[in-house]
């Protein structure tokens, strides 16, 4: 496959030096994961202090879901019209400025409502993210969205902690300045060096309305089959982000510092993932990628219900699922990936359209898990392993339709 990656890389060095550029794409995306994870270690303090109950404060995180969806949907086809820039601008000001808002919040229902604007505003500059990245790497999306993939992760991997540290050095609004601050650094560098061709370009812009965007992605050919794999693959990241704890503290008696370590190895092989897939996408394709990626998940995915139906210790539960995240990982962006090459004025449309399925299908997951519940592990493993047959269904049919 001759690739178009090389002229686009060399344009936009000429603009925009590439070792600051993708660091701060990612940095971008991360102001959701860093808002969801940061305050977790925060809830029993918010609800102390709005003399309100923990179960209160914790509908915040389906709230803010809940936002950042409808943000999407709403600011992806304006970005595709307007342009990129001036979401990043939007989207970073004004999370920069409700966070602000919430570090001075005194009553719940203030809070709960500035959670779900936070969210909502935030994803006006997260949403146009995947657009860049087809920008600058062309035919090879999947390699830089494997570079942004690997330096995100370390979002949720350390908010936590950050939250709790912050919490010995403070309380619980000191959180919300430094999220502030962060948007202020990314907007700052944002205003002085994001300045891509694209931006400049009346050209590339969609002319379509704002429901004409949508009806150009749902209706294109070869796209949905796709757009329902990396569904399928959110839901199976869903399902063990959801059923981990239990998992591994109440199933396998694990304590919590051990806990935390093997969640860490997880991600550690997601991480591993996304550098492998950088390194060979451009060789052998993102179907091909995807692929065998889905066809190893599988197999990866079976021994994993297999250890759990034969009630095996924990350590064959960790040996499975370390490689079935790492398949997981590949198979998530090389499906983006070739979603968004079949867009060229409509990525931030099709961005919204994968973003807000990946949540709604996501959000299934705890209420599939508690329906299934049966007190161990063979829930979790199951619907793990069927979300993955099912992108291998997918990608069948995806293969047929092409022949």
């Amino acid at each position: 496959m001759k690739s178009t990656s090389i002229p686009n890389q060399t344009n936009t060095a000429s603009v925009l030096n590439l070792t600051l550029l993708i660091p701060m794409l990612a940095a971008i995306v991360a102001i959701t994961p860093l808002a969801i994870d940061m305050y977790l270690p925060a809830m029993a303090t918010l609800a102390s202090s709005f003399d309100s109950s923990i179960t209160t404060v914790q509908q915040s995180l389906s709230l803010y879901l809940a936002g950042y969806a409808l943000g999407m949907l709403t600011f992806g086809p304006i970005a595709d019209r307007i342009g990129r820039r001036p979401l990043v601008i939007i989207g970073l000001s004004g999370f920069m400025l409700v966070s602000l808002a919430l570090a001075f919040v005194k009553n719940v229902e203030v809070f709960l409502s500035l959670r779900f604007l936070q969210a909502f505003i935030g994803a006006a500059a997260t949403v146009v993210v995947p657009g860049y990245i087809k920008e600058i790497y062309g035919d090879n999306t999947a390699k830089g969205m494997s570079y942004v993939s690997l330096i995100m992760m370390l979002a949720p991997l350390l908010a936590p902690s950050v939250g709790s540290l912050i919490l010995e050095f403070g309380e619980w609004h000191l959180i919300f300045f430094i999220l502030a601050f962060y948007a202020l650094f990314l907007l700052s560098l944002v205003v002085l060096k994001l300045k891509m061709p694209s931006d400049r370009d009346q050209g590339s812009r969609s002319q379509k309305s704002f429901f004409g965007a949508y009806a150009v992605v749902f209706t294109k050919p070869g796209v949905k089959l796709h757009i329902a794999s990396g569904v399928m693959t959110s839901f199976a990241f869903f399902c063990y982000l959801t059923a981990s704890p239990f998992v591994y503290m109440e199933v396998f008696g694990l304590d919590k510092s051990l806990f935390a370590i093997l969640f860490s190895t997880n991600v550690g092989a997601l991480m591993a993932a996304n550098i492998i897939n950088s390194r060979i996408v451009v060789k052998y394709g993102s179907r091909r990628m995807l692929k065998a990626a889905t066809i190893l998940a599988t197999l990866a995915g079976l021994a994993l219900l297999s250890v759990n139906l034969l009630e095996l210790s924990f350590h064959y539960t960790v040996a499975m699922l370390i490689p079935f995240m790492g398949f997981l990982g590949i198979m998530s962006v090389n499906a983006d990936a070739i979603v968004l090459m079949k867009f060229q004025q409509e990525t931030g449309t099709a961005t919204a359209v994968i973003g807000t399925l990946r949540f709604g299908c996501g959000a299934l997951a705890g209420p599939l898990l508690a329906l299934f519940y049966t007190g161990t592990a063979v829930p979790f493993s199951a619907l793990m392993l069927g979300a993955v047959c099912l992108v291998g269904l997918f990608q069948f049919f995806a293969h047929q339709a092409q022949n």
